[in-house]
């Protein structure tokens, strides 16, 4: 990965790749010679304080272009004089460093001065939208702000140069005035809209959010709340503003520390406000809590059965997961490996006639296919297009026990015993760690799950796959007591292994799952903790099941 902090640098470099090509086979030629074609090169502008949102971001970015560039500036034009432009938040060490993790291959930092030379002696050149895209939502509060925007962005394009550029939905109104830019100026860039991203509590991801005290934090669900009531009402019926701004308003008023700026129902390509949801409108929502501001939106919809999600991604963000009413609860089983997760789900899931999910067989059917083909763990292009190929199938039947777990096929090949062996299980935490291969495995598991009535167990599923499951159980053990189940079963196969070699393996593994940069393991806030050490299998199933009773 590069940083490049001068335009000049930057100018440079991109005159360098205009000459240069790459290569790919044609598959229409009948000789099948390779052909040469420009560099792709993607760009993800962000102003730092990177989160999981902007991870999305420049996965989608990696994965699409041969380049992938990420700016990082907080630009002092769409800041007004009130606003928080001396206090956002300024990580660039650590945003490099997760950049690097993701594969990013040039980020740019500039200054202000590099950025705006004449500031100081003169207002800068900008960029002025349409009056009527920006009297409504955020513009009519924050005069000046989207010329900031789009004259930053304009810049960045123009430096750039890039074929796509990736932004998300959080921002609705600055999305479609980028998108008008790009139309109106003839820029040859193509907008790519990518899905907001949440975190385990519903709440919108944001630079901003880490100045919310917990309590802030706490009335700030009030916004997504607002929008799925707004959803919910809307699936009942009623299409009309009127009723759906009021659903939504009330949620608001109950969260008395949040400070409503604007509720509005509008076009999603005008932004002008609609009467009633004939097709699709945008819900979008601005508030103050304490003295942070945030915004939110939803996309309603009166043919689909969507929550806080958009048509073309239902199933790429963990909170927007829809859990359908009138279904039998799902019950989420997260914990370190070796705590005995996979055996009493399967247990769990015989007693009580739900359906188990194996989620961890799935990343071991994925890294054993990923071996036998010779692909490097640590290339996460190949790995992630590995896992958007292969044909992952479980026999989940229903209510089903075995002696031997989840039964496992991946491209037709059974592999149930061969994804349990130490060469997958060492690995298995490599490769689940990248972030496209854990979205495509994701998905898989919310197509299985979102009916309902369903045991799933892994590392995450109670606080980014499923975090509005009804259940939610972390079971834990020590290292010493994992390690000593470990041995007792490879010892039933007829293999003898060192005792002190799996606890170190098992606290490698815990310290590599805890401190993944995506959906590391940890407790949901709302997780009931089962210690198994002094536990029997029988016991543990047993307090599940109460618990479950109870709901």
């Amino acid at each position: 990965m590069r940083l490049i902090q001068s335009v000049v640098d930057l100018q440079q470099l991109r005159r360098t790749l205009q000459a240069n090509t790459v290569s790919h086979r044609d598959p229409d030629r009948a000789s099948g010679t390779d052909q040469q074609r420009p560099l792709t090169i993607g760009l993800v502008p962000t102003m730092g304080a990177l989160h999981e949102g902007h991870q999305s971001l420049i996965q989608r970015c990696r994965q699409d272009n041969d380049l992938a560039v990420v700016s990082i500036f907080v630009n002092p034009l769409q800041f007004a004089p009130h606003e928080d432009l001396s206090r956002y938040p300024r990580t660039l060490e650590q945003d490099c460093q997760l950049c690097e993790q993701l594969g990013v291959d040039w980020v740019f930092a500039p200054n202000p001065a590099e950025m705006h030379p004449s500031q100081g002696s003169r207002d800068p050149m900008r960029v002025i939208p349409p009056p009527e895209l920006i009297r409504p939502l955020c513009g009519s509060f924050r005069p000046g702000h989207f010329e900031g925007v789009l004259t930053v962005v304009a810049q960045l394009f123009h430096l750039v140069q890039p074929d796509r550029a990736y932004f998300g939905r959080k921002d609705y109104q600055q999305l479609v005035l980028i998108g008008q830019m790009v139309k109106d100026l003839w820029i040859d860039t193509t907008v790519v809209a990518c899905p907001t991203i949440r975190d385990a509590d519903g709440l919108a991801l944001s630079s901003r959010n880490r100045y919310l005290s917990p309590e802030d934090r706490q009335q700030a669900l009030g916004l997504p709340r607002a929008l799925q009531a707004a959803q919910t009402h809307l699936r009942q019926g009623d299409p009309s503003a009127e009723g759906i701004l009021a659903v939504a308003r009330q949620v608001l008023v109950s969260h008395p520390a949040v400070q409503i700026q604007y509720l509005e129902l509008v076009d999603m390509e005008t932004l002008q406000p609609v009467q009633s949801v004939s097709t699709q409108a945008v819900l979008a929502v601005a508030a103050y809590v304490g003295k942070t501001r945030l915004i939110d939106n939803l996309m309603l919809d009166t043919a689909l059965d969507l929550q806080l999600t958009d048509t073309s991604t239902a199933a790429e963000s963990p909170q927007e997961q829809h859990l359908k009413p009138n279904r039998k609860p799902l019950i989420a089983i997260d914990g370190p490996a070796g705590a005995g997760k996979s055996t009493v789900a399967r247990r769990v899931a015989a007693q009580l006639g739900l359906l188990y999910l194996d989620t961890g067989a799935m990343y071991r059917a994925l890294t054993w296919l990923a071996m036998e083909k010779g692909i490097p763990l640590d290339n996460q292009a190949q790995l992630t297009e590995l896992s958007q190929q292969a044909q992952i199938r479980l026999n989940t039947q229903a209510g089903q026990q075995s002696t031997v777990g989840t039964q496992v096929w991946v491209d037709g090949i059974e592999v149930t015993t061969q994804i349990r062996s130490t060469q997958v299980t060492q690995a298995v935490s490599r490769v689940s760690a990248w972030p496209g291969v854990r979205r495509a495995m994701v998905e898989l598991q919310r197509q299985i799950g979102q009916a309902g009535g369903v045991v799933l167990e892994g590392r995450d599923i109670g606080t980014a796959v499923f975090p509005n499951a009804e259940l939610k159980i972390f079971l834990t053990a020590s290292p010493r007591q994992r390690a000593q189940r470990r041995q007792r079963e490879l010892q039933s196969q007829g293999v003898d292994v060192d005792l002190g070699s799996l606890q170190e393996q098992i606290q490698s593994r815990d310290q590599q799952d805890s401190q993944r940069t995506v959906a590391p393991l940890k407790k949901a806030d709302d997780a009931v903790v089962i210690d198994s050490d002094a536990l029997t299998i029988e016991q543990v199933q047993a307090e599940i099941v109460t618990l479950y009773q109870n709901l």
